[in-house]
């Protein structure tokens, strides 16, 4: 397994490292080559503009052995209802083909937004099974409720 994800403030980071530590797999942040800025309501008004463009930010991220995994967690906070577009540049590099994969969010209050459907467009022939999210400021405090999910899916190690 690999668990993906995305952070900016570390709270998608938290949820990675907890089902890192549940399930046997690799962990890999994707990264841009340019960062997004630290301060909250310029990074909201960047991740809008890149939405309302389509754009395709560059990612430093690679990912060498794809090809070794068939479950690939993918994990991101919800930014303007949907993932941050470093994913889509990520996952039209990559094809997920016909692995197993399974999202994940933190968010503000608008959950999945329409990320669900946007991850569907993006690997049309995986299996995507249910996802977890979590409030980003109950993040470090859902353990219990990601075990819950994790043992529901059939993920949750030993």
């Amino acid at each position: 397994m690999l668990i993906l994800y995305f952070s900016h403030s570390g709270n998608t980071r938290k949820v990675a490292e907890r089902i890192h530590s549940r399930v046997d797999g690799d962990i890999i942040e994707l990264k841009t080559v340019t960062p997004y800025p630290r301060d909250y309501d310029t990074v909201v008004d960047q991740a809008q503009r890149e939405q309302n463009s389509n754009a395709r930010p560059q990612v430093a991220t690679e990912i060498s052995n794809l090809d070794a995994y068939r479950t690939v967690f993918i994990g991101f906070p919800n930014w303007w209802s949907g993932m941050p577009m470093p994913f889509f540049t990520l996952l039209e590099k990559y094809d997920l083909g016909d692995k197993t994969v399974v999202p994940f969010c933190t968010h503000g209050g608008g959950r999945f937004g329409h990320s669900l459907r946007d991850l569907k467009s993006l690997c049309p022939h995986a299996r995507i099974l249910e996802g977890f999210e979590v409030s980003g400021s109950r993040a470090s405090r859902a353990q219990n409720d990601m075990d819950v999910w994790l043992r529901k899916l059939g993920l949750l190690a030993g």
